[in-house]
């Protein structure tokens, strides 16, 4: 979800405003898979390099996540939607995790679209906290299914769509081993822009596209 921070300094207001305005995209953007049956929308939310911004933003960013949730969460209730979360969830602020816990806990009972939160979330420290637990458990060996087995995202569904709002052409750290055959989405609107129409848009393309898994002769 890029582009917050180019949306705010196009109309010469603070980053913050970009931030929130970006909320109003992901009720769109969650609204819209569900309605369309998407079983699992990830949504990068916020990435272990996010730290390194200024301490002001990241502080507003986390007052932003736990508004968000207090806000939004009756209302995908109301969708049946369940809601987790990956990355090193630990490493955030109490009043963030205590709001994340409130509204898994909230949604757990329901059956519908998996919305997943990626928070403090980075591939590389996925791969790592995979392997150190395989390490630990006294394998000698490894397969791909056990890799996958101590991901952050086990039990769901490699991704099939990535789509990366304001042009960027790079993963940023995102999935890397759960990417390995998902078809790339780039468009240039920025994400507070983003709306229903682009998100039926990148589902068109991605219809239009023939999937081989790495498989030439598919």
């Amino acid at each position: 979800m890029d582009g917050n921070g180019r949306w705010a300094q196009a109309r010469s207001l603070p980053r913050f405003a970009g931030h929130r305005a970006g909320v109003e995209s992901v009720r769109e953007a969650v609204r819209t898979c569900a309605e369309q049956g998407v079983e699992v929308l990830t949504l990068y939310s916020f990435s272990t390099e996010n730290w390194l911004r200024p301490k002001e933003e990241i502080e507003e960013l986390m007052g932003l996540l736990s508004w968000a949730l207090k806000r939004e969460t009756l209302k995908l209730d109301e969708q049946n939607i369940r809601l987790r979360t990956i990355g090193r969830i630990d490493g955030l602020p109490e009043s963030a995790r205590r709001e994340l816990q409130a509204s898994v806990d909230r949604l757990s009972g329901n059956t519908g679209m998996v919305l997943t939160l990626a928070l403090n979330y980075g591939s590389r420290q996925e791969l790592v906290d995979a392997f150190n637990e395989l390490l630990a458990s006294g394998v000698q060996a490894v397969t791909e299914e056990e890799i996958a087995s101590r991901l952050y995202t086990r039990g769901l569904p490699d991704p099939d769509l990535v789509i990366r709002t304001s042009g960027e052409m790079r993963l940023s750290n995102f999935l890397l081993w759960q990417l390995a055959y998902a078809e790339l989405y780039v468009t240039p609107v920025l994400w507070p822009d983003f709306r229903r129409e682009h998100m039926v848009e990148a589902f068109a393309e991605y219809g239009r596209r023939e999937r081989r898994f790495g498989n030439v002769a598919a």
